[in-house]
């Protein structure tokens, strides 16, 4: 049986008609420059959405906005009907309270672009790390969890090498697991394959495929229109801050209503 020293937003099962994260009229910006200008986002259970756009669109900093890893300037932010509190305005504006943001953040496991992992560490040590020091769970439980997921993103046999030794393909893969061992509400993935070369994206593509196939919640921001096509319920489209357009991959894909979607999709269609 696992211990926690803290309450776990994962005690309870939320309703399905709530949403695990909601996004209303997010501002962000860094000094003059405003980078989100009022955006909305629902993600219900078991929902995977796509967040696409040219580069500077805002679509990773409402990633991080949403994980509590930058703070934005306005709107609400909820996670399965939980409101962020806040303390100050405008610029000033911070969350008022750090045990929300690391319950919230312990269900909100994030895989980033760079796969971050601790370079002293091995796989295993890596993919135990946080539910062991974070949440204060068994060593032996968390360990065993740990290497099932290993075995689950095809790499159970890398449980005891360093990163280094490994190809990025397989560190985005270690990565992967490391989110899933803190057992998540929502994964949130920030150009999980921009840093791969061809043959190692297809790895992690059918990871990420495998985990929609679960039916689990995600919030995936892509340069792939392949993989955005093929694994989302609902694509959002940004454009400078601004959601342009939206709507099920096949309309957005297949039929854009909008000349700017049309003309980012001319350079990047999926085949």
């Amino acid at each position: 049986m696992t211990q926690s020293s803290q309450p776990s937003l994962a005690a309870t099962k939320p309703a399905d008609d709530v949403p695990v994260i909601e996004i209303r009229g997010l501002h962000k910006a860094y000094g003059s420059l405003e980078v989100l200008k009022g955006v909305d986002v629902r993600a219900m259970p078991g929902q995977v959405i796509s967040l696409i756009g040219s580069s500077g669109s805002g679509k990773s900093t409402l990633l991080r906005c949403c994980n509590l890893l930058e703070d934005s300037q306005q709107g609400d932010i909820l996670f399965e009907g939980e409101a962020v509190r806040w303390r100050g305005t405008g610029l000033h504006r911070q969350p008022a309270s750090h045990a929300q943001v690391q319950r919230i953040r312990t269900n909100l496991s994030m895989v980033f672009q760079n796969f971050n992992l601790w370079s002293h560490m091995t796989v295993l040590q890596n993919v135990i790390e946080a539910p062991v020091t974070v949440l204060r769970q068994d060593r032996r439980t968390v360990e065993a969890r740990a290497r099932a997921l290993l075995d689950k993103v095809g790499i159970g046999d890398k449980a005891d090498v360093y990163p280094a030794q490994m190809s990025g393909g397989q560190q985005q893969r270690a990565a992967i697991a490391r989110a899933l061992c803190m057992e998540p509400r929502a994964l949130l993935f920030d150009e999980p394959t921009s840093a791969l070369d061809p043959e190692l994206e297809q790895e992690v593509v059918r990871v990420i495929k495998a985990l929609a196939d679960e039916g689990r919640t995600m919030l995936i921001v892509t340069h792939d229109m392949r993989l955005a096509a093929d694994v989302s319920d609902h694509v959002i489209f940004l454009h400078r801050g601004l959601i342009e357009e939206e709507g099920p991959p096949e309309m957005l894909f297949g039929a854009p209503r909008s000349e700017r979607l049309r003309q980012f999709l001319s350079h990047s269609q999926p085949g």
